[in-house]
């Protein structure tokens, strides 16, 4: 069932504290706090909580109301916490207590934070992030008059890939699946071998062979490599029999734990063919030498992740997600995609200019991006749109009348503008936690980025609202 509502009245124990709680000032949570009274966002957190069991909106028992379930999540990614970090400042801080409206009631388990997070999804968290973006429209705070928009890799919680380690965690996950399903039905039945031993000597072996290049050292890189997959094909031909036999009732659980029995069945039937995907393709880069394997896998448990490269000198390839972020005036990021694949930045131009008319129902005057986006066809698309000036820079030799143009004044601004991008996803990433998303699947990736867009945008809300009561307040003076 849903907790209690927005409205709450205090008990008598909580009056020791409530005098201390409202002395106690915050920049940025005391202006957050009316903006999260918005009854639009509290019914986007009830019908996302609504969502846990087929009558949770009436029946069971109570969960986290609405309001301090968005206010939970603006303040984790606000402070950049972890879910057992918000639990503990949760429980020893009356200002956050003040502003989650937790006052003197017992603060949720880390889990329970983590699992109810969960029900947002990718939707949900894009309803937030656009009814957000309305708010900043209606205090005439986000115009859409002005567009500039840039790419950035978005890095997943894994490791770096090799197919050593790949191979290793690929062994590992399924000896533990049968383990489980080992232990979990009568004795006899089937019988796991715990490989750990002998791949991380492989492991280390591999390691110390990749160090040189000499025909001695890829011998044994080879011969290493070829005992780690005799490993890999055994674990994987046994968690094939497995799940074969248990479909045709020859291991029988007890009773007692079928439901583990099913989870162990679960993670076989998930991992098996993300590790015959591994061998595949750790047998043609090793030992076919065809380094552009389709379909690669970097991670078993993030296997959404795709190769980026930026070009960076000191980071050539990245590994997690492309997101485009379109940001308007006064810091909003209006709207946010993430690519499935290393997508072009050619090919996002045009989603961007369409995407902004549909959200405030025009062209914008400007759009600025840098010269990944340049091509002949998204400058007359703009055009054609309605965008009086588009700031896209050429690539290459440019045309007499190209450089002229590019020289002219409001070209040259429109550049300066676009060049404050960076500075946003910058801070996107370093004080909002966007480097790496630490939610785990395609969707909590999905989740993660836009709570990190979400909250930026209302912090930016909260700041562009006090520069404009100072300038009023200068203007009133100086006239």
């Amino acid at each position: 069932m849903i907790g209690s509502s927005a409205s709450r009245q205090s008990t008598l124990f909580y009056f020791a504290f409530a005098k201390e709680a409202a002395a106690i000032t915050d920049d940025i949570l005391d202006p957050l706090d009316p903006l999260l009274d918005d009854p639009q966002l509290v019914r986007l957190a009830t019908e996302a909580l609504s969502k846990r069991r087929l009558r949770s909106s009436d029946f069971g028992r109570p969960s986290i109301a609405p309001d301090r379930l968005l206010r939970c999540v603006v303040l984790k990614h606000h402070k950049r916490w972890s879910f057992r970090q918000l639990q503990r400042e949760l429980r020893s801080s009356l200002l956050y207590r003040r502003f989650t409206r937790f006052y003197e009631d017992p603060i949720p388990n880390f889990a329970s934070f983590s699992r109810t997070f969960g029900l947002f999804g990718d939707q949900g968290t894009a309803q937030l992030h656009a009814r957000v973006v309305q708010l900043a429209k209606e205090q005439d705070l986000a115009q859409g008059q002005k567009l500039r928009t840039d790419t950035t890799a978005v890095e997943t919680n894994i490791h770096h890939p090799t197919d050593s380690s790949l191979l290793a965690d690929g062994i590992r996950v399924l000896t533990r699946s049968l383990k489980r399903l080992s232990s979990a039905c009568q004795v006899g039945t089937l019988r796991a071998v715990d490989h750990r031993r002998a791949v991380k000597r492989r492991v280390l072996e591999i390691c110390r062979a990749a160090k040189t290049l000499t025909s001695a050292s890829q011998q044994r890189l080879k011969d290493s490599y070829g005992k780690l997959l005799a490993l890999t094909r055994g674990v994987v031909r046994q968690s094939a029999q497995a799940l074969a036999d248990f479909k045709d009732g020859k291991l029988i659980p007890h009773p007692e734990l079928l439901v583990a029995v099913l989870q162990a069945e679960a993670q076989l039937r998930h991992y098996l063919p993300l590790t015959q995907k591994v061998i595949a393709q750790t047998q043609a880069r090793i030992f076919e030498g065809q380094t552009h394997h389709p379909d690669k896998i970097l991670s078993l448990f993030e296997e959404h992740t795709v190769v980026i490269r930026k070009g960076k000198a000191h980071k050539p390839n990245e590994f997690g997600r492309l997101v485009r972020i379109d940001e308007v005036e006064n810091g909003i990021v209006s709207n946010y995609h993430i690519a499935s694949t290393n997508q072009a930045d050619q090919q996002q131009w045009q989603p961007a200019l369409q995407e902004h008319q549909q959200i405030f129902g025009q062209a914008p005057r400007l759009a600025a991006a840098d010269r990944g986006f340049w091509s002949a066809a998204n400058e007359a698309f703009a055009l054609e749109l309605g965008v009086k000036h588009p700031v896209l820079p050429g690539r290459g030799r440019l045309s007499a009348s190209r450089a002229a143009r590019q020289k002219e004044r409001w070209f040259r601004r429109g550049q300066g503008w676009r060049a404050g991008i960076e500075s946003r996803i910058s801070t996107l990433k370093h004080c909002f936690g966007m480097q790496r998303a630490h939610y785990k699947g395609a969707l909590g990736f999905d989740r993660y980025v836009g709570c990190c867009v979400l909250v930026q945008n209302l912090i930016a809300i909260v700041r562009a609202k006090a520069r404009k009561i100072t300038n009023n307040e200068l203007h009133c003076r100086s006239g």
